[in-house]
């Protein structure tokens, strides 16, 4: 049994997971990928076992359009011409992700996890450009071989969004167990007139997130371990003796 408590487990690239505990606690966003190709049976395997995700009267709301190749670059050609062309301030998602108005503690986490990434990465303050350059590289899908672009329906409701998320957390927890490594990316929805132009994806679809999948790197920058809040912070338990 390994302890929650003791945080995420070392950076290990490639190494399958060899139990959930273990899954969970190596899992992290991944941001720099290698070139090896991950087989279409694998990725089809991830999908089916995260498939086995809860939703509410088994409607499983969830789709998915997976890109690797020529297709992937193409779409990441035309997401970062089009970011080049219109700028940070046009490509916005179609729903509202973070907080409309941020506050504490919210805001202190967002800020710690940004900072300890870009100081990892050497970027100062001050450094616009680079943080550009960053996250620009959301639009590469990191150099992952794999991308995966999720919709659902336009009219479900609050809870198939929920059912959403433990479908996202299966194909991330799924790659962990086949040696592999993920980055749920909510920027890719901002690009989400250039998804629908190049996929076909037709306005009765929503446009949920993306995800890169493949084999992590050993590059610097997946090296960050990010903190959680102990169970005493956010849980009350009631009725234990």
């Amino acid at each position: 049994m390994i302890d929650p408590a003791a945080g995420a487990l070392p950076f290990a690239p490639g190494v399958p997971a060899a139990t959930v505990e273990e899954a969970l606690l190596s899992r992290r966003s991944v941001r720099a990928f290698k070139a090896d190709a991950v087989p279409r049976a694998l990725v089809e395997e991830i999908l089916a076992l995260a498939s086995r995700a809860p939703s509410g009267t088994n409607i499983q709301p969830w789709k998915v359009r997976v890109l690797a190749g020529a297709v992937r670059d193409r779409i990441s050609a035309a997401m970062l011409d089009a970011y080049a062309r219109e700028g940070p301030e046009s490509f916005k998602r179609p729903y509202n992700y973070y907080p409309v108005k941020w506050r504490d503690p919210y805001l202190a986490r967002r800020r710690k996890l940004g900072w300890e990434l870009y100081g990892l990465l050497g970027i100062t303050r001050d450094d616009k450009a680079g943080m550009d350059a960053q996250y620009r590289r959301n639009y590469r899908f990191f150099d992952a071989p794999v991308a995966l672009v999720f919709t659902l329906d336009a009219d479900m409701e609050i809870g198939s969004w929920l059912d959403y998320g433990m479908f996202l957390q299966g194909i991330m927890i799924a790659a962990r167990a086949k040696g592999l490594d993920t980055c749920a990316q909510a920027a890719i929805a901002n690009a989400h007139r250039v998804l629908r132009r190049e996929l076909a994806i037709p306005d009765s679809e929503q446009i949920v997130c993306g995800m890169a999948l493949g084999y992590a790197s050993d590059d610097v920058v997946n090296h960050l371990v990010t903190t959680r809040e102990p169970v005493r912070d956010f849980a009350q338990f009631l009725g234990y003796e």
